[in-house]
């Protein structure tokens, strides 16, 4: 969706979360997996990664689904100016960082569950806002996501857009994709240090 580019402090807080992040297993599209995957290449290991199916942690797999579509719909996948095709939220594995976020943080459970549950009430007749055409879900989000479109009556809708919306930057600049888009440092994977960069510099003797 336009217009929902991420803030330096939202990028901030996700490099800080990255770190974070590090201490926890399963995800292998994340900052740390690259890491991973360097040192297997430097090993002479295959550098693709394997990414097995995975199956939520906490949301149903209608609910799933839905967080699927928010991330993609408020991330895609877009041209840049070059023509090539860069990859958004289904591509960085979003979806699973915010099903593993909410299931290892109980404060968020009912506020995703109670906005997932708004979010298909307002996506009637269609019964849940996955079933909604393109077109009408872009058209619910819009309302949700621009003040100049606010209703009065749709707060909690509000409220869990840009709830989703923080996890789904979060998730995205955390990932390696992500990062990669940022042309983050921390991912390079050095075999060897490649010491300083001021040789001649007496002052960086020994560094």
């Amino acid at each position: 969706m336009a217009g929902q580019a991420p803030s330096r402090r939202e990028l901030l807080q996700a490099l800080t979360l990255a770190a974070a992040a590090s201490a926890c297993p399963g995800f292998c599209r994340w900052s740390y997996g690259l890491s991973e995957a360097g040192a297997q290449q430097a090993n002479g290991a295959s550098s693709a990664i394997v990414n097995p199916v995975y199956r939520p942690l906490f949301f149903t797999p209608k609910q799933y689904r839905t967080i699927e579509v928010l991330a993609e719909l408020i991330l895609p996948s877009i041209q840049d100016g070059e023509g090539k095709q860069q990859p958004g939220a289904r591509e960085a594995g979003v979806a699973e960082f915010i099903d593993f976020m909410v299931a290892s943080d109980p404060s968020l459970q009912p506020q995703f569950r109670d906005g997932l549950t708004w979010l298909d009430h307002a996506s009637m007749p269609a019964g849940t806002f996955a079933g909604l055409e393109p077109q009408q879900q872009t058209a619910l989000l819009e309302r949700l996501a621009y003040k100049a479109r606010y209703k009065e009556s749709e707060q909690a809708g509000q409220h869990f857009f840009k709830l989703v919306r923080r996890y789904t930057v979060m998730g995205f600049y955390t990932s390696k994709i992500g990062l990669e888009s940022l042309d983050y440092p921390g991912l390079t994977f050095y075999a060897t240090s490649p010491g300083c960069t001021h040789a001649g510099n007496p002052e960086h003797t020994g560094l």
